[in-house]
């Protein structure tokens, strides 16, 4: 593990990942790249590569180059979402390279765990978003976790920050926390503190950063607060329609149609089939878990399904025809 930094507020989490400020950039596809994540880990908080579109090698380039530009001794971690296909592999590969935080989410990461623990001294932060998933996430050797409250842009749970972290606190004391959902500046900060967490992951505030590879009209809509034409605190919807997992995206025409209904099954695997080739992920990796592990696997197709329309506004800044997780 890296040698600590001295921390400009003390807290478990600065302890843990030897890190100066409690502040977490979450990996956030296309975004949460080693540009972002060097400039997040060199400022003193802990920047965790989005691995999600990348491929095995993908991965281990930018793990290689995120170190060329913040050196050996600065924390940094990957995200690894367990029940999409290629996670395990990039897994595989963080490990490989002793990546020093390993962030699991969707899945059950004992042998990561195990692997990390023993091997180099890594650290695991598993994302949950209840009671039951951080009792789990506990038994299978995590180290601490990220608290994602029903505030969160994409991908958050049924129940709020507010009420989130002082319970898992409580239940769980001796388990470092970082809070998400909601969490943008230093007020929030002494917020989720006061809650009961010990540090921050900012989503939305990191991707409107010069630093960051959102497209440019869309960091413009997020970060304007103007009540007509900006991006208010009202101007998001919340549903697992468009994915198939509970998820908060900006409010815009085209979100709120993907959002109405579940798409068709035909649908669902052919462009989930496309998705998966734009992401150099072969077939024969989708197709078993399909026919065998259904229930997950249409969850999975789902997903990938919506990978087009999160490309058009991640990457395109096409906000009329795509759709955004970034949120005000």
């Amino acid at each position: 593990m890296p040698t600590a930094a001295q921390p400009a507020i003390r807290t478990r989490i600065t302890s843990l990942f030897g890190c100066k400020y409690p502040l977490i950039l979450p990996g956030m596809s296309w975004i949460s790249d080693a540009t972002l994540v060097s400039a997040v880990s060199n400022a003193g908080g802990v920047g965790i590569l989005a691995t999600g579109p990348l491929s095995p090698d993908e991965t281990r380039a930018a793990i290689r180059n995120i170190r060329s530009k913040i050196g050996n001794e600065t924390p940094f971690g990957i995200g690894t979402t367990l029940l999409m296909p290629g996670a395990t592999e990039n897994a595989k590969v963080a490990i490989e390279e002793k990546v020093p935080i390993i962030n699991i989410s969707l899945g059950k990461g004992d042998w990561i765990a195990e692997r990390v623990h023993n091997e180099y001294g890594g650290k695991i932060l598993a994302t949950v978003t209840n009671a039951k998933h951080a009792k789990s996430a506990i038994e299978s050797g995590a180290d601490a976790l990220m608290l994602t409250g029903h505030e969160a842009a994409a991908h958050g749970g049924d129940v709020t920050s507010l009420v989130l972290i002082p319970s898992i606190s409580q239940r769980f004391p001796d388990i470092p926390l970082v809070a998400a959902g909601g969490f943008a500046n230093g007020q929030t900060l002494a917020a989720a503190i006061t809650l009961g967490a010990d540090a921050v992951a900012m989503g939305s505030r990191f991707a409107v950063t010069q630093e960051s590879s959102l497209a440019q009209s869309i960091k413009e809509i997020v970060s304007n607060p103007d009540l007509f034409g900006g991006s208010t605190e009202s101007d998001t919807i919340y549903g697992k329609n468009f994915d198939g997992i509970p998820a908060r995206v900006l409010k815009s025409d085209e979100s709120a149609r993907l959002n109405r209904k579940p798409a068709s099954l035909p649908l669902v695997i052919y462009r989930a089939f496309n998705a998966a080739q734009k992401m150099n992920i072969p077939l024969y990796k989708v197709i078993p878990g399909l026919i065998t592990q259904w229930d997950k696997m249409y969850m999975v197709a789902q997903f990938g399904a919506a990978t087009e329309s999160l490309m058009k506004a991640t990457v395109d800044g096409n906000f009329d025809e795509g759709v955004s997780s970034e949120n005000c």
